[in-house]
């Protein structure tokens, strides 16, 4: 497993992060889910990310109990904040008492005294962006969260997030954690670049397109049982992607993956790590098979033919609108 730096900061983090969104605590059973963590544990992964609105928070329960006992000062811990996490109207969005509480929360949850990057899980237009940067603020100077970053956020909100902790002397954000994949290309238009001058990383997730790049979705057919496009929770996300158009296109790209001597989803994994603003590509697993297929993509080095091949082949299909999110 290669390691890369986080932004300009001095955290390292492993290329392919494990991720628990959907699965643990939901889709996933408790023993299933302890599995495949020790499996990314083996693998060399040591960057986990998770957020608490995951599973109705019951995803960072699973994660903290697989990680009880493992060195701390080993692995890398993510978490975000944004989402509601109960019915009042301060359990959600970047207000302070929010941010705070959540924070708190996390931690119990985790078992843990800290985390190592604690993200804003969108952006929040309802609460001034001071009042959200001083909160993360606060938290890193209390020794309770390591480095700030967000998700999802737009050029034009890194660069007020980046000048505004520059004005109020507050720790800048380090990374964006924002959708990428072979289909998914929104980030290159904008998000990269003001990333790359502001000296923050991308942290991706669906380096696989929610499973469809694997090749298990086929054109003009129903999706198969107990997947992702079937499942009541994660279903929704991916269904923008089950065009027979797309999935047709897919089809044709699973011999470029078999002459480069990769699996479809070690193509995907490995193309997204091409780019040099990616700092980790999150996988997500079921089976403790999943991680160790995916890991496989680690220090794959992709020529430029054949990184042509796969956009010749994906042509027309490609999302590449900056204003669209994922």
């Amino acid at each position: 497993m290669e390691h890369r730096r986080l932004g300009r900061s001095g955290l390292s983090v492993s290329e392919i992060s494990y991720g628990n969104w959907i699965t643990h605590g939901d889709q996933v059973e408790r023993e299933q889910a302890l599995a495949c963590v020790q499996a990314a544990l083996d693998e060399g992964i040591t960057t986990f990310d998770t957020a608490d609105v995951y599973a109705g928070t019951r995803a960072e329960t699973v994660l903290g109990e697989a990680l009880d006992g493992v060195r701390r000062e080993s692995y890398e811990l993510f978490t975000k904040v944004f989402w509601p996490t109960g019915p009042g109207p301060n359990d959600r969005g970047l207000g302070r008492k929010h941010i705070i509480e959540s924070c708190h929360a996390s931690l119990r949850r985790l078992r843990t005294d800290y985390v190592d990057l604690y993200q804003a899980h969108r952006y929040d237009p309802t609460v001034p962006l001071e009042e959200t940067l001083r909160a993360f603020d606060d938290l890193v100077r209390a020794g309770k969260v390591l480095y700030v970053g967000v998700s999802e956020w737009s050029a034009a909100q890194i660069s007020d997030a980046v000048r505004t902790a520059d004005e109020l002397g507050f720790d800048r954000i380090i990374s964006n954690q924002p959708q990428y994949s072979l289909l998914w290309r929104t980030i290159e238009a904008e998000v990269i670049p003001t990333s790359r001058d502001a000296g923050i990383s991308q942290i991706v997730w669906s380096p696989v397109a929610q499973g469809v790049l694997t090749g298990k979705y086929r054109p003009g057919q129903p999706p198969p049982v107990d997947t992702r496009a079937t499942s009541t929770t994660g279903g929704r996300f991916i269904q923008r992607l089950l065009g027979d158009d797309v999935l047709a296109r897919v089809q044709d790209l699973l011999p470029v993956a078999a002459d480069a001597g990769l699996s479809p989803a070690q193509l995907a994994v490995a193309w997204v790590l091409q780019n040099d603003n990616v700092a980790s590509a999150i996988i997500g697993a079921s089976r403790p098979e999943q991680v160790h297929e995916n890991v496989r993509a680690s220090g794959v080095k992709l020529d430029p033919d054949l990184l042509a091949r796969i956009d010749s082949v994906l042509d027309g299909v490609i999302v590449t609108d900056p204003t669209i999110v994922g």
